[in-house]
């Protein structure tokens, strides 16, 4: 079973709050209804080991737990906590200890800390981030727009910072949140935003901006460099066109990367040492404005934000691309896809 976030009425999207579909093993889609009426839960994180899930509000600028009720039921569970403006991502802690949300709107990185149930019980807002690509008093200053976190097998954080062209490296300090370790600065209007690891342990990180995909790697507890910028796609970027969500192969041979405006998804081959990546092909996503997808089991299920379903395609497992539509399920305005604990 797949969690699906949504944009609702406070956006003028047509979601009504987090639902629920099913895939079989022919790519079938089906929907098993509203889990839980909320207003905009755009980005979805499960507890890695409870039947809770949690929720950013996007537009309220709070995040919410849910508790699991049912198989597709949840409830709220505790109050929600204040968070920042325009908070787009939330992710949790592999060892269930925290979860981290990231502001768009005012570029705020804010860890909660849970309890053994699972429940928020504190709130610690990390530094905020500096732009490095300033160039003095006479330079118009750039927002910092915080956009997603990855959590590291060493129990470090990396959080993407769209705005200033950063990924900023943390370490965890339990009783008082996120401690700045190093960061590294991509290229000025790259616009860094989602991230996914490789086995090798190299970072591909996609660029809303330009879209690009850059590589950044570090020896175990060591600083991590940018060591390449590739272009997601054979092809030249369309006018309009934004990168949304990475994803990975589970063999990690391939990288698919979603292209809203032009609602393309590019397939990306990830060398066999896991280190680089080259463009491998373009298919079209069948759909409006592909927000965000995932790979699971053999197949890539794609979230149209615009044209408001979800749809499932089969992944050629030679050659990495993928082959469809199998199925479509109409929900409103998707905006993640997140795998049920």
């Amino acid at each position: 079973m797949i969690w699906t976030g949504s944009y609702t009425a406070d956006r003028n999207a047509k979601g009504e709050g987090i639902g629920a579909i099913s895939i079989d093993g022919q790519g079938n889609l089906t929907s098993l209804g509203l889990a839980v009426s909320a207003d905009s839960p755009s980005f979805l994180a499960p507890h890695p080991t409870l039947p809770v899930l949690y929720a950013v509000a996007e537009e309220a600028g709070t995040v919410q737990a849910y508790r699991r009720t049912r198989v597709a039921e949840l409830e709220p569970f505790g109050e929600a906590w204040p968070t920042g403006e325009a908070t787009c991502h939330v992710a949790a802690d592999p060892q269930g200890r925290f979860i981290i949300a990231t502001c768009w709107g005012d570029g705020q990185v804010i860890l909660f800390e849970l309890d053994d149930d699972g429940a928020i019980t504190s709130r610690f807002s990390a530094e905020a981030a500096v732009d490095p690509h300033h160039n003095g008093p006479t330079d118009q200053p750039r927002p910092s727009r915080a956009h997603s976190s990855l959590m590291l097998p060493d129990g470090r954080i990396l959080t993407a910072d769209l705005g200033n062209d950063l990924v900023r490296v943390w370490t965890y300090q339990p009783g008082s949140g996120l401690q700045a370790d190093h960061q590294v600065v991509l290229p000025k209007g790259s616009g860094p935003r989602h991230m996914v690891r490789h086995s090798s342990g190299t970072v591909f990180v996609n660029t809303e901006y330009s879209l690009e995909v850059a590589a950044i790697r570090s020896e175990p507890q060591g600083v991590f460099e940018l060591t390449a910028m590739v272009p997601v796609s054979v092809n030249k970027p369309f006018d309009g066109d934004a990168a949304a969500e990475i994803a990975l192969s589970p063999d990690g041979r391939f990288a698919y990367v979603g292209v809203r405006g032009s609602n393309r998804m590019c397939i990306l081959k990830v060398s066999a040492e896991g280190t680089s990546l080259e463009p491998l092909a373009d298919v079209s996503t069948g759909g409006d404005w592909p927000r965000h997808h995932l790979v699971r089991d053999g197949w890539l299920l794609v979230a149209h934000e615009g044209s408001n379903d979800v749809m499932s395609y089969k992944l050629d497992p030679a050659s990495g691309l993928p082959d469809g539509p199998v199925s479509r399920v109409e929900t409103g305005s998707p905006s993640v896809l997140v795998p049920a604990s």
